[in-house]
């Protein structure tokens, strides 16, 4: 991927500004309503909008370039819609951000828009690589069968997703199950069926870029997602909460997978 090219420069600044332009508009958002919590709900759809932008000043393989825009915007539309739900049904704003408010006070707005809304903007940017570039690539111009297992990975991950969050969602809804572990269906095998979804959608997609000459370049994008998965801000940090707060999660945590699906002990 040769950086020193204006048209690959001309992309990738462009849709950075759209991914910061994005999370500028959430930003005010936020503060008129006073709930950061609001930002998740637009990090599936900052994508597709990025891939959107990619597609739309760009040109190339019209079949790859359509396929990877329809793969991103079903899943970040879908996923935006399940949070967006999610948070206003909660009604309140997320207790990392309750936190960090209380830390920072009247500094808080400012400190948000760097740390929050500008930090997932240029995440979200990074992580859709794969997606800008193989939109991008002027050939090959026919499929591969890289673009037919990254399709078969995308969709195994979407339902994971799909049906992990549909599990919860029922679970939880039910007033018997209030203090207890959800572990049927997916959650029998993986602690986090909808992490580990979403690392299967991200690879999925930079398998269909592998398909592309430059593809192969931006493996950094899927490494940093499972990373933030893994280790950062998917299972840590709910784990830590659901340990204090569900009296047999740790005997769940004994038996089960933490993220790879898997029978349990």
């Amino acid at each position: 991927m040769d950086l020193t090219m204006t048209p690959t420069l001309t992309l990738f600044l462009t849709t950075l500004a759209a991914a910061l332009a994005l999370m500028f508009v959430v930003w005010l958002m936020s503060l008129v309503r006073r709930d950061v919590s609001i930002i998740d709900a637009f990090w599936g759809p900052g994508f597709a909008l990025v891939a959107l932008v990619a597609l739309l000043t760009t040109t190339g393989f019209e079949g790859r370039r359509w396929l990877l825009l329809t793969l991103t915007a079903v899943w970040g539309l879908r996923l935006g819609g399940y949070l967006l739900w999610r948070n206003l049904k909660a009604g309140e704003e997320d207790y990392r951000y309750r936190a960090m408010r209380q830390r920072h006070g009247a500094r808080f707005p400012l400190v948000s828009l760097f740390t929050v809304f500008g930090l997932q903007a240029v995440l979200l940017w990074f992580i859709a690589l794969p997606v800008q570039v193989a939109i991008a690539a002027a050939a090959p111009a026919r499929w591969s069968w890289l673009d037919g297992l990254g399709v078969g990975v995308w969709a195994v991950g979407l339902f994971f997703e799909v049906v992990g969050d549909g599990q919860l969602a029922r679970f939880k809804a039910d007033p018997a199950n209030r203090g207890k572990v959800l572990d049927t269906g997916l959650w029998r095998y993986t602690r986090h069926p909808n992490y580990f979804g979403d690392f299967l959608v991200w690879w999925g997609l930079f398998l269909i870029a592998l398909s592309v000459p430059d593809g192969w370049k931006t493996v950094a994008s899927p490494l940093l997602m499972s990373f933030f998965l893994m280790k950062v801000s998917g299972v840590p940090l709910l784990e830590g909460k659901l340990a204090k707060t569900r009296p047999g999660y740790r005997e769940y945590v004994e038996r089960t997978n933490a993220f790879f699906p898997g029978p349990p002990r």
